[in-house]
């Protein structure tokens, strides 16, 4: 299968990338993107060459090679099947909610072109069943495209469980099991047991561009290591929090003025969500959003979500709801999950109401310890990650409450909101 990409007569490369990508209407879409191949048999390895020298990571937090997943699948013996992982679990992104509604087309030609690439015949849009305006958007997407091509769409609600969108929870659940990590290699076995391609919703959006567009195209903006743009969601003191799309290479303190700047003078941002880590006031100076720098600091670009913490709050009470609410989430599968976490949550609630002693902070590290790298999958890890951050850039203030001196910034409106979920949320 040749790679043959026709632009509509007239068509506009465009400069503003996925979020000037914004229509709903199919007519309006193909104004400017072709009708991705056909499904087939062989795999449009010409594409894949594609987004190879595009240099395209993946965008769901993971930052994994995406040619090197399609060229997986393409690989696996059995006829493979393609997952849109549109299940945004944490809770300080909404990129992916975002994107969808606004550019539905964008991500299901992509999610055609993958399929073409590794020669599926069915794609499953994954999407969390409580995100009803998504769900909305995506059911009268692919009605539009029914009779567009031979490319089979199926849409799948999820429960909305923070681990739910891990590639082997994802595929569990479409399975018929619960929605919790489990073992395996998806690309050879997953969905019905077929070889299975799971990408994020922004990553097949990116995808569908470096088809029509060009490897070359998608690197003028980024870095020669992570090129392209990123969509970036934007919280806590800011003026207009809200997801921006940015260069890869962009400095910390650009992306925050991207988001009208911070209202507050911050002494802490939070890089890459709940399953990521602090970086404190002295580190943001020079902190630019690629995982390669980013790294040493302890972090990295993670889901693009960048939360500025403003000095009249308190890093220790955010992070001691976050800890509890991740211990709640957690899928009580191994034992660092059911005790490690709900002890680490313990001790940070106790250290942010005061009501610690002067060792808690020895404990908490020891007990950080201990779990990581211990747990059926990753989970805890980054629970972990979170905790050391906090006791990192919050130092001074750990010493203060665990001395009983406890700040003012406890009183304030929560900055990291947790979802409320019944005490026994179902995992189906």
């Amino acid at each position: 299968m040749t790679l043959v990409t026709s632009l509509p007569p007239g068509a506009r490369v465009p400069d503003d990338r996925l979020l000037g990508a914004r229509t709903t209407s199919l007519t309006e879409h193909r104004a400017t993107y072709p009708v991705p191949p056909q499904p087939g048999r062989r795999s449009l390895d010409e594409l894949i060459a594609r987004i190879e020298r595009a240099g395209l990571l993946g965008r769901g937090g993971g930052a994994f090679p995406t040619a090197k997943k399609l060229r997986a699948v393409a690989g696996a013996r059995g006829t493979p099947i393609v997952v849109v992982n549109g299940a945004e679990g944490e809770p300080a992104s909404a990129k992916d909610a975002t994107l969808f509604q606004q550019a539905p087309h964008l991500v299901l030609d992509g999610a055609a072109w993958a399929a073409a690439a590794v020669g599926a015949t069915n794609v499953v849009v994954a999407l969390e069943r409580t995100d009803r305006a998504t769900l909305a958007v995506a059911q009268r997407a692919i009605a539009a495209r029914a009779h567009e091509s031979s490319l089979t769409f199926e849409l799948a609600e999820l429960p909305p469980r923070y681990v739910a969108g891990e590639e082997h929870a994802l595929v569990a659940w479409i399975n018929g099991g619960d929605a919790k990590p489990t073992y395996g290699r998806v690309y050879e076995s997953g969905v019905a047991g077929r070889p299975t391609l799971v990408d994020n919703v922004e990553t097949l959006a990116h995808l569908a561009q470096i088809a029509c567009f060009g490897s070359d195209w998608f690197r003028r903006l980024g870095t020669a290591a992570e090129p392209g743009t990123i969509l970036c969601t934007v919280g806590g003191a800011v003026a207009r929090p809200g997801v921006v799309e940015v260069p890869i290479g962009m400095s910390l303190g650009s992306v925050v003025r991207a988001a009208g700047g911070a209202t507050e003078d911050p002494q802490a941002v939070l890089m890459g969500g709940y399953y990521g880590a602090w970086l404190g006031r002295d580190q943001l100076t020079d902190a630019v959003l690629t995982n390669a720098h980013l790294k040493p600091l302890g972090v990295s670009v993670g889901c693009g979500a960048v939360v500025v913490l403003g000095t009249s709050s308190c890093g220790l009470v955010e992070s001691a709801r976050v800890l509890g609410w991740l211990a709640r989430e957690s899928a009580g599968q191994c034992g660092p999950c059911v005790h490690g976490l709900a002890s680490i949550a313990d001790g940070m609630r106790m250290l942010a109401l005061g009501h610690a002693d002067r060792g808690t902070v020895d404990r908490l590290q020891r007990w950080g310890d201990q779990i990581e790298g211990r747990g059926a999958c990753s989970y805890p890890d980054g629970a972990v990650r979170l905790l050391r951050s906090t006791l990192s850039a919050c130092a001074d203030d750990a010493q203060l409450h665990a001395r009983g001196h406890v700040c003012a910034g406890g009183q304030r409106p929560p900055v990291l909101a947790v979802p409320r979920r019944p005490r026994e949320m179902e995992w189906r």
